[in-house]
């Protein structure tokens, strides 16, 4: 036999003597590394989804009819409490103020002529001169002169008022939307039927608005009545908010409202949270996340690289007593400090696996050698 085949059949004996050795004393075991979870007091964050609305919404409209004189802004722009929008007409309001105040002057001069008939009346009754009744028709003149004159004061003062209302101003501060009308159209003004030339919304404060579920409100209303909670209807209870294309939760914000009923047909209820906009990046309408406290409560933190997904559910390997592999089927929380808060599943002294569970042979009932490992949180 030649040397090559020599050592080729060597080769076999020794591949079939290792799998008759592997077969009788089975596989050796995986060292694996362990540690037991990282016990911390943290601060409970709900997230929830909703968007923002502006504090204040008015939609502008003039109080007089009349045809647009000016326009007085640029679409989009912000405005100023007080600031001129639009113009009417104001011509025929002129001519009314004018009429109004020739009014008041002919009733005051009936005033006036009608009290000096009255003196005189009161020196010529006593002569016998003219009767009674002479001097109280006289005196009924005068009253029927002063409350004529109090009716065109009154007429003067709807004229002037009227004159007034035909500079439509902004009654908020807010940025404006496009016109609705063009100058040289006629417009209705009034209580009813006006016609709509604009709205303004406020941007600073702004609201952020979100639906709360009845578990979480129920889980909310039970801390309040603990003590373990402020109300968010009577307290300032703290909101981080972060938008779309952000990641960090660094718009801060409080509660201000929650609403008196849950709707029947979501089952939630209305919560809504005053945020600063003083950059004005926060528009109304637009969708964000916000995090509502919730109160503090003992966690227990891992890796979520020692989670593993079992189908619906989540697993983490632990090592028991006698080094045995066994899985644990765990209710997630939030990340926190760069771990995962284990709600339930764990208890403080289980030695978790947190490397070698890509290794087929890290599976429960696997006997392994544990190596002491430590997890580390992130400063947060």
């Amino acid at each position: 036999m030649s040397l090559h085949r020599r050592l080729l059949a060597a080769a076999g004996l020794f591949f079939v003597a290792s799998s008759v050795a592997f077969a009788q004393g089975g596989p050796p075991a995986m060292p694996v590394g362990v540690a037991e979870p990282v016990a911390k007091r943290v601060t409970q964050w709900d997230e929830f989804s909703g968007r923002f609305e502006a504090l204040a919404s008015v939609e502008v409209r003039a109080r007089v009819s009349g045809f647009i004189d000016k326009l007085h802004f640029r679409d989009g722009q912000i405005v100023k409490a007080g600031d001129p929008l639009f113009t009417i007409d104001q011509r025929p309001f002129q001519i009314a103020v004018e009429s109004a105040q020739a009014e008041v002057a002919r009733t005051k001069a009936q005033v006036d002529l009608a009290e000096l008939q009255v003196d005189r009346g009161a020196s010529l009754i006593k002569s016998k001169t003219i009767t009674d009744q002479d001097f109280d028709t006289r005196k009924a003149n005068l009253s029927i002169a002063s409350a004529q004159l109090k009716s065109a004061e009154a007429g003067l003062k709807t004229a002037e008022l009227n004159l007034e209302w035909t500079e439509v101003r902004a009654p908020i501060s807010g940025r404006i939307s496009d016109r609705k009308v063009d100058a040289g159209n006629l417009i209705s003004g009034g209580q009813t039927g006006a016609t709509l030339l604009a709205t303004i919304v406020t941007l600073d404060p702004i609201r952020f608005v979100f639906d709360i579920s009845e578990a979480d409100h129920l889980r909310y209303t039970r801390l309040v009545l603990s003590g373990g909670l402020a109300s968010s209807r009577d307290g300032d209870n703290p909101v981080r908010i972060r938008l779309a294309d952000e990641t960090e939760w660094t718009r801060k914000g409080k509660m201000d409202f929650v609403d008196n009923a849950m709707t029947a047909r979501s089952g939630t209820i209305r919560g809504r949270a005053l945020v600063d906009n003083k950059d004005q990046l926060l528009t109304p309408g637009i969708f964000g996340r916000l995090q509502l406290f919730g109160g503090e409560y003992d966690a227990l933190l891992i890796p979520d690289s020692a989670i593993i997904s079992d189908q619906s559910r989540k697993i983490v390997f632990t090592v028991g007593k006698d080094d045995v592999v066994q899985a644990k089927p765990v209710t997630l929380g939030p990340i926190v400090d760069g771990l995962r808060v284990i709600r339930s599943g764990l208890q403080s002294t289980d030695r978790v696996v947190l490397d070698g569970l890509a290794n087929p042979m890290v599976r429960p009932g696997a006997k392994v050698v544990p190596q002491k490992s430590e997890i580390v949180a992130k400063a947060g």
